[in-house]
């Protein structure tokens, strides 16, 4: 079978030869992948020229939407991928991480559409008052890079690591070009038909290249994302390439680790955090035969307890089946590629120069329906390093299979020096029930790692485990680990975005940012704020109240009704040596009172008061003071029906200033409220 690069709007084969791919089980051809003739610099010009304007074009909700129908499109579809993911060598487990796990990161960043308006920029932070009289302001915009996302991925994951990656570009509004590893290009191959067959991206928005992409950094310019996956060795040539460099290119690397699992002391045999432990680790060696970025390649043990989890380890090597994974015993199957195989044994005898191979056997394996000299197989190996601050290669050199190195420490401070070693790591984690153990850990490591996991017997019951980065958390690390991150949730999405600084009245920047900044234009509202649809509500419209007088009695009320009975509000011989003169209004009656007055009682097209952000009190209220309220129209948050049956709404945000006879502000809060809209359909 000759794969297909999806280039253009068009499906075509490479020219040449092409490379052969193998059936990792059986050692059989099972595709032959080229990318010979095609052009990558009309490739990356026609994402910029056509998918780029598309996806600008469109909302940060429609493109949220636009991820979810693709989710449910590739769900009803996922069972011929895990059929084609069997040939990489993959368990049905291994699969559901790869496939399952890929979509998920579509509806994850689906559901993230709600953190940002329903706009094509995102307003970011707070407002910036840069005079003394507040009529000059700054703010930031964000705005989609007007390039296109390049993802060279890597060869364990052929789904996920194309979906985690374009599904927070795609939302940003930014195209793609998908690079995935040569060997198992032809799993991906098969989800991109189907995704290009939805028609639901637009076109130009994600193109595919199977086979080699040398050459294609020679295209990139200063408005392109470029994301690497991969060697550290190989990540840095890219990083260092002439054109990443003169065009400032953002690249963003997620290089293998030497990742860590560290035991605490406290977590002795017969306890539920050393049984945790052995799962965990024994689970990070088979699981994609240990071929996972995050995978555990360093385990880090109290020295008395080497033994223990030696033999603990070693019993639970044994009971894992190898073998074919089309057979529903196997719990292992193969690794991607011969070629993988040698490359690992190739880095276990370097390992072996310096620690002891206490478990396994790297010359045969025991299968079930396969052949150790046609599949790619290997057995869980366990070495010992018994002198790990002396035998340096555990921390330099990553065998990417199903092997890990058990190392002793003395106190915690050892353990923590020991997973800095390693130079950078996507992940560490610590399994202990004692906290202040984990406190101490964490805190100590943290500057080495770019996620840490706390594992014990109460976290187990929900816990996804070392090796699972998540959708809103950011994937990445330090130094080896490459310095980047994807994912993060919103974090993630920024990364493919222009941060703009915008200066300029308060008016201006409203208009700008469609949201009302503090000193700007009021305009009075026509009617009542509260009587008017969602579609009606225009930005910087504004009840101003009637006034209200505070007196010692609204003080004494309100106590009684709130229970506050606080001395500053209470017991005027409190006073000396605070910041009141007298006896001071409650924060919360100033709010309470400033809803009386801005509130219209009438059933109209306000829903509900649902929330309330942002508030602060900025001078006291004393009796005899006089208070009013400026309610402004802030901010208006389309929402989606739910359901046919469900009410069309949005919600407002309006802006509550308090302020006193001087006109000057005693409090400030902002009011989320639910807003019908007129259109029902």
């Amino acid at each position: 079978m000759q794969l297909q690069n999806y280039i253009g709007g068009q499906w075509v084969a490479g020219s040449g030869k092409g490379k052969e791919l193998y059936n990792a089980i059986t050692g059989e051809v099972v595709a032959l992948a080229s990318s010979g003739g095609i052009d990558f610099g009309e490739m990356l010009h026609y994402a910029r020229t056509v998918g780029g304007p598309a996806l600008r074009k469109m909302t940060f909700h429609e493109r949220g939407r636009m991820l979810k129908a693709l989710a449910f499109y590739l769900s009803e579809r996922k069972a011929k991928y895990y059929e084609v993911s069997y040939l990489t060598g993959a368990t049905k487990v291994d699969s559901w991480i790869d496939i399952d796990g890929g979509i998920g990161n579509l509806f994850a960043y689906s559901s993230l559409r709600r953190q940002f308006p329903d706009e094509r920029f995102y307003v970011d932070g707070e407002m910036a008052k840069l005079s003394k009289n507040g009529t000059f302001i700054g703010h930031h915009i964000m705005v989609p890079r007007e390039g296109v996302a390049i993802h060279i991925n890597a060869f364990n994951f052929p789904v996920w690591g194309m979906l985690e990656k374009i599904a927070v570009n795609l939302l940003a509004g930014v195209p793609a070009v998908v690079k995935p590893a040569t060997i198992t290009s032809f799993l991906t191959e098969a989800v991109v038909k189907d995704i290009v067959a939805s028609g639901i991206l637009p076109e130009g928005s994600l193109q595919l290249i199977c086979g080699s992409a040398e050459g294609i950094l020679d295209h990139v310019i200063s408005q392109d994302v470029v994301t690497f996956t991969g060697s550290a060795s190989t990540g840095k040539k890219l990083k260092s390439h002439p054109r990443i460099v003169d065009e400032a290119v953002h690249f963003n690397m997620e290089a293998d680790s030497l990742n860590a699992a560290v035991l605490g002391k406290d977590a002795v045999p017969g306890t539920e955090e050393f049984e945790l432990f052995i799962k965990e680790v024994r689970k990070e060696v088979t699981v994609k035969s240990g071929q996972k970025c995050t995978a555990i390649r360093r385990v880090i043990v109290p020295s008395a307890l080497i033994e223990d989890v030696q033999i603990a380890l070693g019993k639970a090597f044994s009971k894992t089946v190898i073998g074919d994974p089309k057979n529903e015993a196997v719990r292992m199957g193969s690794l991607a590629s011969m070629s993988q195989r040698i490359d690992v044994l190739e880095k276990l005898a370097i390992l072996r120069k310096e620690s002891e191979l206490v478990y396994g056997d790297p010359t045969k394996a025991e299968l079930v329906d396969a052949n150790f000299e046609h599949g790619a197989f290997l057995t869980p190996m366990l070495l010992l390093n018994k002198q790990p601050f002396k035998n340096m290669s555990s921390h330099e050199v990553e065998a990417f299979g199903p092997i890990t190195t058990l190392m002793p420490y003395e106190h915690l401070d050892d353990a923590i020096a020991l997973t800095k070693l390693g130079k950078g790591s996507l992940v560490c984690s610590i399994t202990t029930a004692d906290d202040r153990i984990a406190r101490d850990f964490v805190i100590g490591s943290a500057s080495h790692h770019g996620r840490i996991l706390v594992l014990n017997r109460e976290s187990a019951v929900e816990s996804t485990g070392h090796g699972s980065p998540m959708p809103l958390l950011v994937h990445g690390g330090p130094g080896r680990a490459g310095g980047g991150e994807e994912m993060g949730g919103k974090r993630g999405v920024m990364h493919y975005l222009q941060r703009t600084a915008i200066q300029g009245t308060p008016t201006t920047i409203t208009a700008i940012t469609g949201v009302y900044q503090y000193g700007g234009k009021q305009t009075e509202a026509n009617p009542h704020l509260f009587r008017q649809h969602f579609e009606d509500l225009r930005i910087g419209d504004t009840v101003f109240t009637h006034k209200h007088t505070v007196s010692e009695a609204d003080i004494v009320n309100f106590a009684n009704v709130s229970g506050d009975n606080f001395y500053a509000h209470m017991d005027a011989t409190s006073l000396e040596g605070t910041v009141f003169e007298r006896r001071v209004a409650h924060g919360y009656f100033v709010l309470s009172k400033a809803a009386g007055l801005f509130v219209d009682p009438k059933k109209g097209p306000v829903l509900l008061n649902y929330g309330l952000e942002e508030a602060r009190f900025t001078k006291p209220v004393y009796p005899g003071m006089t208070i009013g309220v400026r309610f402004t129209v802030k901010e208006k948050i389309n929402q989606e029906k739910r359901s046919d049956d469900d009410i069309a709404k949005g919600i407002v945000k309006f802006l509550v200033d308090v302020y006193d006879e001087t006109g000057e502000t005693v409090a400030l809060a902002t009011i989320l409220t639910m807003v019908k809209k007129a259109d029902q359909s």
